[in-house]
């Protein structure tokens, strides 16, 4: 799994059902699961740093944060080079209980550079989800389209057939 992955996952962690916020990490066993999932140390020390992180990267994508904000989560993160049959290769050293947190804040870092604005909470104001949108134009506006996505058509397509009803 790609960090980029685990990124998009982990921001993923506080859906709506049926119209109730959820938190999918915050029971210890099943945010356990989703870091060995994930090929993160299931810890508490890392099911703690995760949350923290997740609540910091989601206030960045929204807007509502500073990405300063996400600083602390990698202090004392390093790349430690390795000589091996193809050359150099770059090892992360993440202190022991950061691991999932600093590999996501690094995989936003590199998306914000890489394809700035495509990472970007959905559209529909009900959902809390995010999505990357992959797309050449990146016009992508939902997390599903087979959702939220149509979800929104069909609002909008009522409230037009309302409005020249009247």
């Amino acid at each position: 799994m790609t960090d980029e992955m685990l990124l998009l996952d982990l921001l993923n962690t506080t859906p709506v059902r049926d119209g109730v916020p959820g938190d999918d990490l915050a029971d210890a066993q099943a945010a356990r699961e989703w870091l060995a999932d994930h090929g993160q140390p299931a810890t508490g020390d890392e099911h703690r740093a995760v949350l923290e992180a997740r609540s910091v990267l989601q206030g960045i994508v929204r807007g509502q944060a500073e990405p300063a904000a996400a600083a602390r989560f990698l202090d004392d993160v390093t790349y430690r080079a390795s000589f091996g049959d193809d050359g150099v290769e770059w090892v992360l050293d993440v202190p022991a209980g950061r691991s999932a947190a600093a590999r996501a804040v690094l995989a936003w870092d590199a998306l914000a550079k890489s394809s700035p604005g495509r990472l970007r909470p959905c559209a529909n104001p009900e959902c809390r989800l995010f999505l990357i949108d992959h797309s050449k134009p990146n016009s992508a506006r939902w997390c599903s389209m087979a959702v939220c996505g149509n979800r929104m058509k069909a609002r909008r397509h009522y409230q037009r057939s309302r409005t020249a009803a009247d």
